[in-house]
This record gives structure tokens, C-alpha cells and sequence, in this order.
């Protein structure tokens, strides 16, 4: 019974504010626990993602590459950068999902919403473990797209706030539709997502290959954005991205990390 009273005391003795941790330090510990608890969760499962994002990098260059032909310069440009684009975008819109609508089906996101975490603290710690999973296709379908169509590549250092916006952003959203929709339709507004992302999206040709309306669809959509700042990040010398770009996906990601985050706190 001593025992019990002396743990009880121990939070209540906390509050009072004199060995309380910092609200940021708390978050931090946080961030790491949850970051640790789903890397090991996953750690047999984890090899395997990997691996489909590898081939998923390789196969959106080699495959548009067969489609094409013997591509000019600048189509060969779109297509080397529109397939690390495209890696990291089907990563948060089709694969975030199902693996949350896993979780929704064993119970074991309940049993996280039942701790004393905060919802974003959460949220970002689990999205970083996707984003770590994303990063090795990355690489790879840049090295792979410069030496299929012998491309010099004349990367900027912008290039890592740049993958780590890019993936935020659709696995926030990935994440959202997850914890909003039932499992099964959210599992197949991810299908439709991802044809949608493939064929009818500029990021491996120009947008101005759309019709009006579906220009104007994209000028506000993050993808067109997303695409323009992910050409410019590994061909500097031949793309630029304006600052309206830049501005336009933050304000998705932080619309995006918001929703999940509401979508996370919110009762079934």
C-alpha cells in the first residue's frame, strides 16, 4: 500500500511546478518513445517497405522510360525528377493509409490514443518513420533517372527540406483520410489517389500538357508545388521554383498536419 501511495504522490508532487520536466523536453521524450515503439513494432515489416519503395523509384523510371521511347532532353528532365516526386507522394497516400487501417483494425492505434500523448507529438513521430522509409527510394530513383538518360544532375542543398515537405505533407493527408473514412474506403480512396497521381498530375511532364480546367485544379492543388520544387532542388541549372510555390505547399503541410492531427484526436 505504501508503494502505491508513494507513485500517486509522485504526480500530484509534480504539478506543483518544482520538478516538473519542460512542456518541450516532455515532448521531445515523447517523440522518441513513440518514434522507438512503431520502429520496433515494425522492424520486420520495415526491410520489406523499403524494398517496394525501391522498386516502386526504379520502376516509375524505367517504366515511363519504355512508354516514351528515347525521350528528349527535356522530357528526360521531368522524368528524372518526377519519379522521387512521385515515390514519396505514393508513400503517404497509398501506404500511410493502409498501414493506419491496420492499426485501426488490431486496436493498437485505440491503444495509443489512450496515453497521455500529445496528438501531434504523435502524429509526427509517427509520419517520421515513413518519411525514413521513403528516403532510400529516393536516392535511388535520382541516381537511377541521371543514369538512364545521362543527366547531369546539379543538386541544392534544398533538396532535404524539400523531400521532408513533400512527404509531410501527403502523409498527412494519407493520415487524415485514414482516421476519417472506414477502413476499406479508405484503403480505396488511396487506389484512386494513386492513378489519379501517376497519370494526371504534372510532375513527370509540364502542366501546360493539361486542359484549362485541370490547370487551374493543380494551380491550387500541393502537387503542381510540389513537383516544381522537387525539379528545381536536383536540376538548379535547368528549373527554378518561385517563391509562391514554396509558400503554397507549406500551407498545405501545416492544413495538413492539423487535419491528421484533429482527425487523430477525434472519437470513432
Amino acid at each position: 500500500m505504501s508503494t502505491i501511495t508513494s507513485i500517486r504522490a509522485t504526480p500530484n508532487s509534480a504539478t506543483t511546478g518544482t520538478t516538473m520536466a519542460p512542456a518541450g523536453v516532455a515532448r521531445w521524450r515523447q517523440f522518441g518513445l513513440v518514434f522507438q515503439w512503431q520502429l520496433r513494432r515494425n522492424l520486420t515489416l520495415m526491410p520489406l517497405y523499403v524494398v517496394v519503395q525501391l522498386v516502386l523509384s526504379v520502376a516509375t523510371v524505367v517504366g515511363y522510360g519504355l512508354l516514351i521511347g528515347d525521350p528528349a532532353p527535356d522530357a528526360a528532365r521531368y522524368l528524372v525528377t518526377g519519379a522521387p516526386t512521385i515515390s514519396l507522394v505514393m508513400l503517404g497516400l497509398a501506404m500511410t493509409p493502409q498501414f493506419v487501417a491496420q492499426s485501426r483494425t488490431e486496436g493498437s492505434l485505440d491503444w495509443m490514443r489512450a496515453l497521455p500523448i500529445s496528438r501531434p507529438v504523435f502524429l509526427l513521430a509517427d509520419l517520421a518513420v515513413w518519411t525514413m522509409v521513403a528516403l532510400p527510394g529516393l536516392v535511388l530513383s535520382i541516381i537511377v533517372g541521371a543514369l538512364r538518360f545521362h543527366l547531369d544532375l546539379s543538386m541544392s542543398w534544398l533538396i532535404v527540406p524539400a523531400a521532408l515537405l513533400i512527404a509531410l505533407t501527403s502523409a498527412s493527408i494519407g493520415y487524415a483520410i485514414a482516421n476519417l473514412c472506414p477502413p476499406t474506403l479508405a484503403q480505396l480512396i488511396s487506389q484512386v489517389l494513386v492513378f489519379v497521381i501517376l497519370l494526371f498530375s504534372p510532375l513527370s511532364y509540364p502542366a501546360d500538357r493539361l486542359p484549362q480546367w485541370g490547370q487551374a485544379v493543380h494551380h491550387w492543388l500541393p502537387l503542381e508545388s510540389m513537383g516544381e520544387i522537387m525539379r528545381h532542388t536536383i536540376l538548379s541549372a535547368d528549373f527554378a521554383a518561385p517563391l509562391s510555390a514554396w509558400l503554397l505547399l507549406a500551407a498545405w503541410c501545416a492544413a495538413a498536419v492539423a487535419g491528421a492531427s484533429w482527425a487523430l484526436g477525434r472519437r470513432s
